[in-house]
This record gives C-alpha cells, structure tokens and sequence, in this order.
C-alpha cells in the first residue's frame, strides 16, 4: 500500500471520527441541558416518581420529555439506547491513531533525539490508553468515589501526570493526542462498562418484576456528568495536532493542562446556564485567562538559541552580526526541507507537500518564512521526528536570518 492510499485512509477514519463524534458530543450536551432544565410536574408535584418534564419546541414541533427518578412502572415495548455514537467515535478514533501515528512512528511519535524505537514508542501510547481507563476505574470505585470534589481532583491529578509523563518520552503532537485519547477511552469505557451495563440491570429487574436498583443509576449518572466535563478538552486535544506553536513549545504540558482546565470551565460555564445560574462576566473572565494564557505562552516560547553558526557569526560593524547570506538559508531548506516541501517530494509516504507548502524556490521560502520561524526554529517541530537531522546551528542560522527580515 503506497502512500497515496493511506492518506485516503486517514481521510476516511477522519472524516467517520468527526462525524460520529459530533452526534456523540450532541446527545451527550443534549441530555445535560433536558437534565438541568427539568421542572417538577402536575401530576407528580413533590417529585416522588419523576424527576422532571421539560417542553420544548424545535422544528416547527413541541416535545415533551420526561425523567423518572429510577425507572418507569411498566417497561415500553421500544426503548433508544445511546450506545453506538459513543462506540463509533472510539473506533474510528483508534483507527486514525493507528494510520496516523503507529505507522508512521518512527516520524511523528519520537522527539529527534529519543533513545526509544518507534515499537517502543507505540506500546507506550497502547498502554496508555489501557492504564488510564483501569486507574480511572478504580479510584470511581474506591471510597474516593463515594465523594465527588475529592474524585474530581484526583482525575486532575491524573491527567497532569498523564501530561508531563508523555511529554518527556514522545514529541509533543503524539503526546497531545495520546492524552486526549486516553481521556476518550476513559469517556468510552464509562459508556461500555457502567452506563450500558448498569441499564441493561435495570431493564432485567424490571422484566422480572423487580424495584430497580437506584444506585445503578447513580453511577452510571456519575460516569456520565464526568464524561460531559472530559468534552471540551478532548475537542482541544484532537486539533492540537495542527498547532505547533503548543504541542512544540517548551512548556507545552502546561499549556496542555491548563487550555483543558478552560475548556472545562468553560462546559461548567454551559451547565450553570441551563439552571439560570450563570453570571454575565463568567465567559468574559474565561476569554481574558485565554488572552493571559496566550501572552505567557509567547513570552516564554522558544527563539530558536542565542548562539549562531560560523557564516552567522562573523562581526560586522561595532561587532554585529553580519547579514544571513540567503545562499545559506537556501541550502538548509534544501537539504532538510525540500524532501517533503516539493512539488513532488521524494521523502516516502507523502504524495503531495504537507498542507501544500512548497520550499523548492526563493520566492516560495520568503512566502512561508513565517511558517519556517514557527516550525523550525520556536517549536522545532519540523522536520518530524527531525528525519533529515537538522542540527541547533542551522536553526539558529534560520533564527537570525528571520530576525533580520522583521
């Protein structure tokens, strides 16, 4: 299978997973809102059966939908299970990671200067994914579990070491979706094992004539508030991808924690406003710690080193630099870039330049000098997995070339 047809591949595993996901992440904020907006009901005002009713009308068509606390008198002949969205959105996603990242890891899991194979690199990311659901799984089971803020801080704790562990070990890309998948799994596996089988209990103590058990629904209510708070952070995680200027910055597990804490926030923000809870300047305030956050980020980011190569470095007037021969640039573009950034690359498995950037000529490599700064110099993400070894001086050289254009 040559490269042409795995980028067709990637595209369908990608555009199934934003699919699915969608109608995953829709009923999910769906359920939450008919939650939070239930008013009591006239035939059960002290709420003794029923959780709630809510109206609504969407359309051209008015709804009515209603929650009983554990389970109606008689079971329906047809009952919907919210199952497959969930199932398929994990699927897909895996399919993706297994396309995108485990094939091609020797290029996009490794920072350059990894002492781990690329098999190594892989069973880091599978297990991953595996020993954050179990960790997860037990903590929700331990007494922890029987207290929601100190269940919540732990699963904080475990995300941030989740973070920074995959960050020292994998390049900052992998590291950033690794994360956001384990984060998925545990969301997925919320639904596989407790939500599903819990009401599947249910279901059969009803059939058998049996009072359900409420505190099925309680965890399965519990694993389903935590999964709407995971949402948002898992949106962040599955574009970061495209984002250098995080995943490849020096600090870039802080930055991974801290945009999901906002995105969590921000889904807090959403709940609080179906009860009418939710303040005018709680958004504002949000946006302004993304604006903090964003300065910080830039100040601290990476400008490519201080020191120069030989042809950087020989003094000029009152001992300042003298002007980047573009001879020079060129020739580093040329032997670390133009592989993939050609019209016709000539580096295995790509069929087209990377997001149609292409180097091969002056004017191209003025164009995107900006992208170059970005991706080679304050990030160093580029080349991937540093596959055509661009050594610190040739970046430094880009460095200066770029700080005397501006």
């Amino acid at each position: 299978m040559d490269g042409f047809d795995i980028e067709w591949l990637r595209l369908t595993a990608r555009w199934i997973h934003l699919i699915v996901g969608v109608a995953w992440i829709g009923a999910s904020f769906y359920f939450v809102w008919q939650d939070d907006s239930l008013e009591p009901t006239s035939e059960d005002p002290e709420r003794k059966r029923l959780q709630g009713e809510v109206w609504m009308v969407h359309g051209g068509g008015f709804y009515n939908a209603r929650k009983y606390k554990v389970a109606p008198p008689n079971l329906p002949e047809r009952l919907h299970w919210f199952k497959w969205e969930a199932y398929s959105t994990w699927l897909s996603g895996v399919a993706l990671l297994i396309l995108v990242y485990y094939l091609g890891a020797d290029i996009y899991m490794l920072p350059s200067d990894s002492p781990l194979s690329p098999l190594a690199a892989v069973g880091i990311g599978v297990g991953t994914l595996a020993g954050s659901w179990v960790i997860y799984d037990l903590m929700c089971r331990s007494p922890l579990g029987r207290n929601d803020g100190a269940l919540a801080i732990a699963v904080a704790v475990l995300v941030a070491l989740l973070a920074y562990g995959l960050t020292q070990v994998l390049s900052g890309r992998a590291a950033f979706i690794h994360v956001g998948a384990a984060i998925g799994t545990i969301m997925v596996a919320n639904v596989f094992f407790t939500i599903i089988p819990n009401q599947r209990k249910v279901v059969a103590q009803m059939l058998r004539g049996e009072i359900p058990d409420p505190a099925l629904g309680r965890a399965g209510k519990q694993r389903s508030v935590h999964n709407t708070y995971f949402t948002l952070p898992v949106l962040f995680l599955m574009i970061s991808n495209h984002y250098a200027l995080v995943t490849g910055h020096p600090w870039n597990w802080v930055l991974l924690l801290a945009l999901s804490a906002l995105g969590a926030v921000v889904r807090q923000v959403f709940v609080l406003r179906h009860t009418g809870r939710a303040r005018a300047w709680m958004l504002p305030v949000a946006g302004a710690c993304f604006a903090g956050l964003v300065l910080a980020a830039t100040a601290t980011r990476d400008d490519g080193g201080a020191s120069a190569s030989p042809v950087a470095s020989e003094a000029g007037e009152e001992g300042e630099p003298s002007a980047v021969p573009f001879a020079a640039v060129q020739a580093i573009i040329q032997a670390r870039c133009v592989a993939c950034h050609a019209a016709r690359p000539t580096f295995e498995g790509f069929d087209a330049p990377p997001k149609e950037v292409t180097l091969e000529t002056p004017d191209q490599i003025r164009q995107w000098a900006d992208k170059i700064g970005q991706q080679a110099v304050h990030t160093r993400t580029m080349p991937l997995g540093n596959v055509t070894a661009m050594n610190p001086e040739e970046r430094a050289l880009l460095g200066l070339w770029l700080r005397e254009k501006q």
